[in-house]
């Protein structure tokens, strides 16, 4: 009995381990279309300063707003491969009304928007990340 069990494990244990073919996001049931727009792109910019504005004053009580963007580039493409949800990262320099600097890392991500519908941002202004989500500095912001 023991060597039935010894030959099935070396059995178990050398054969070939079988990889599942990539479906990339976009051929899924519930698909993503990987239209996702660039990272200097004014719509991407302007929902990222929306946003900030409203979290500063609604849950900080804070009137910081981004006052411009400055070296926005991409950083990754589907860093993960095809078969993960389509996205996009992007990092830069912003101008806070505060009158600094700041980094920036940001995602574009397809599937993020109103209702799961469209793209969203995932975003995050080192310094001012109070809740520490993506801690530190950032860096769990970017790929």
């Amino acid at each position: 009995m023991k060597w039935l069990a010894a030959l099935v494990s070396c059995v178990l244990l050398s054969a070939p381990v079988l990889a599942s073919e990539i479906t990339p996001a976009e051929r899924r049931d519930h698909s993503f279309d990987a239209a996702i727009p660039a990272c200097s792109d004014a719509m991407v910019l302007s929902d990222i300063s929306w946003r900030f504005q409203t979290r500063e004053g609604r849950f900080w009580n804070s009137d910081l707003t981004i006052v411009g963007f400055e070296n926005i580039r991409e950083t990754a493409w589907r860093p993960w491969g095809l078969e993960h949800l389509p996205r996009r990262f992007c990092s830069g320099t912003v101008l806070v009304s505060d009158g600094y600097k700041r980094k920036i890392e940001f995602s574009v991500r397809d599937g993020l928007g109103f209702l799961g519908t469209g793209w969203g941002t995932e975003w995050c202004v080192a310094g001012l990340d109070r809740h520490y989500a993506y801690a530190p500095q950032c860096k769990q912001a970017a790929p």
